[in-house]
């Protein structure tokens, strides 16, 4: 089982040698690539053989692209993720629209629930009992918008009342937006490899989103990142805070009562959302205790 997250951060040439990912900089090393979960190219001056692109794609491990500022521009997703797609994609088009509500029903209590429960960790009991609350109300689909009014309380009581999400230079979004785009990249291979589009969604439905579908099942994930930033109180965000982050994929969680890394929870999780569309029955779906 592939588990290793390999960062590239000096200028070099990736190469491809029998089963291996060869790293030629000042020194050559070689990393195996059944053990490899994700690449992160961080340096632009890096250099790959169209050999290794084409093995990565094979073994189905992400390669995330970093721009010259070091954060994730561009990810490698395969065309094909399984045997069956052109089945996949059919079913995935004439998904139940009950069935898809009654999941995107569950994702929003869950991830208000892991909100709640973020807040009370950090003692923020008031807007603990609010969200609590919130989760409670959700209706079918989220037609009242309760998770909308969820994270006003929630960003407002975890970072101050004057943060927002739209200040790109507050090295706290900036943190959120990147881990946010380590988990949003683990799904799209989850879900390219289980053979669905991320194009279409549950709920996120924009046009010009390629990844609906893994912002819609990511949504519960969410909080993981938002707490470890809360916790370590950024303010700058660096490259010992981005590893830090890429340190989460490999941390193990809970999901229904079994340890497992984090990408591994996120191969589960979303297998059971799957399930549960196609079985039309929400109880298969896995929770995360985060």
């Amino acid at each position: 089982m592939s588990w290793r997250i390999v960062v590239i951060s000096k200028r070099c040439k990736l190469d491809y040698s029998m089963n291996y990912m060869v790293v030629r900089g000042e020194e050559i090393k070689r990393v195996f690539l059944d053990e490899i979960a994700i690449v992160v190219i961080e340096n632009i001056a890096v250099s790959m053989t169209g050999c290794l692109l084409s093995a990565l794609i094979d073994k189905k491990i992400k390669v995330i692209f970093c721009d010259g500022s070091r954060n994730p521009q561009a990810e490698l997703v395969s065309y094909y993720g399984a045997h069956n797609d052109s089945l996949k994609i059919r079913q995935q088009i004439n998904w139940d629209e009950e069935i898809k509500q009654k999941v995107w029903t569950l994702i929003v209590k869950e991830k208000i629930s892991n909100q709640a429960i973020v807040l009370r960790r950090a003692g923020k009991d008031e807007s603990y009992y609010m969200l609590k609350k919130y989760s409670n109300e959700v209706e079918n689909g989220d037609i009242t918008n309760r998770e909308g009014h969820a994270a006003k309380v929630y960003f407002n009581s975890l970072f101050g009342m004057d943060f927002t999400r739209g200040d790109e230079e507050n090295p706290v979004n900036a943190a959120l937006n990147y881990g946010y785009s380590l988990i949003l990249s683990a799904f799209n291979r989850e879900i390219t490899s289980n053979g669905y589009l991320t194009q279409l969604g549950l709920a996120h439905a924009n046009q010009f989103n390629h990844f609906n579908l893994s912002c819609d099942l990511m949504e519960p994930f969410r909080t993981i990142i938002d707490e470890v930033v809360w916790k370590n109180k950024f303010n700058i965000f660096g490259k010992e805070e981005k590893y830090l982050l890429i340190k989460l994929l490999v941390r193990n969680f809970n999901i229904n009562g079994n340890e497992q890394t984090l990408l591994n929870a996120i191969k589960i999780y979303t297998k059971s959302i799957f399930n549960a569309i196609e079985e039309k029955n929400t109880e298969v779906i896995k929770n995360i205790e985060i």
